[in-house]
């Protein structure tokens, strides 16, 4: 049984995603009409679950719990999504802790804050960890999952081991990092756009073409460093950096650019060699245009309907 604390749109989102792999859900929230909006919430996952093979007969039931200790009482794993309000997760966190058994891990769903810091009103932290999603938690596959100072390591391998069983794209982080991976990727776009419609440079619409039509196209197959690896042609990332590096300097961001050292181009060399896994540049093209195909395909077709 897994206990989802909190049930608003992440929450729920979870709770959905859970049920649909079989598992039995408690949940609990304190806030009026809770159960309502729960259960409303995960109907509207139902369709899109079910494509994506998890049938009704294969769902796990679903109970709201009266009290937080009723809710975590037989737990297996608990996947805590309350607001983002420090105060509330150090407290709520503290109460998790308290009221779980010692195999019990617990998950907060935090888009932000530390485990460090949310664990400090904790008598244990040792099995707090964050397990950060993105919405809809039953859909999009990425958990982001670090631990805090006092969190004991074989928690973050067991939860990063769990999300893994349920099909999610896992990033293990090895140290906190406010906001960490994605979040801030995510931000650092944000900040430009909203940065270039305050100066006048581009309107919404255009923004959000950009990317839709543009980079965008290509990274569900290959992130930014891949694509950026190919940029380089058949010398690869290496011959990306030495030709445009210079080009860091230049103001087509608002962000400060970091110095370009030697130890960053090695490291950038390095891991884009190492996620190529042997792949050559014929082969990472090739995959890359039978990508955007089907992804263009997939979108004008989802656009139709």
């Amino acid at each position: 049984m897994i206990a989802c604390i909190g049930a608003g749109v992440i929450g729920g989102g979870w709770a959905a995603f859970f049920l649909a792999h079989g598992y039995d859900v408690v949940a609990w929230d304190p806030a009026p009409h809770a159960e309502a909006r729960l259960r409303r919430t995960v109907e509207a996952a139902r369709p899109a679950l079910n494509a994506l093979g998890f049938p009704d007969a294969a769902w796990g039931g679903l109970r709201m719990a009266r009290s937080l200790p009723d809710a975590v009482r037989d737990a297996e794993f608990v996947q805590e999504s309350a607001p983002e309000d420090l105060a509330l997760k150090r407290s709520l966190l503290a109460d998790l802790a308290a009221a779980t058994g010692p195999d019990t891990i617990v998950a907060s769903s935090t888009s932000g804050f530390p485990m460090t810091e949310m664990a400090t009103a904790a008598e244990d932290p040792s099995r707090l960890v964050v397990g950060h999603p993105f919405n809809p938690p039953y859909l999009i596959p990425l958990v982001e999952v670090v631990g805090g100072a006092a969190t004991d390591p074989g928690v973050v391998a067991a939860a990063a081991a769990f999300y893994r069983g349920l099909g999610k794209s896992v990033i293990a982080m090895d140290r906190e990092v406010p906001g960490f991976v994605a979040n801030r990727l995510q931000e650092a776009l944000w900040r430009e756009a909203l940065h270039m419609v305050a100066h006048g440079d581009a309107t919404v619409d255009q923004i959000d073409a950009a990317i839709t039509d543009g980079p965008g196209l290509r990274w569900p197959v290959h992130g930014p460093c891949l694509t950026f690896h190919l940029a380089g042609g058949e010398g690869g990332m290496a011959h990306m950096l030495d030709h445009f590096g210079p080009s860091l300097l230049a103001p087509w961001t608002r962000l400060d650019a970091p110095e370009l050292t030697p130890a960053l181009r090695d490291a950038m060399v390095d891991g884009t060699a190492a996620e190529a896994g042997g792949r050559d540049f014929a082969a990472l093209v090739a995959e890359r245009d039978r990508a955007v195909i089907a992804v263009r395909q997939a979108v004008e077709e989802a656009r139709r309907d």
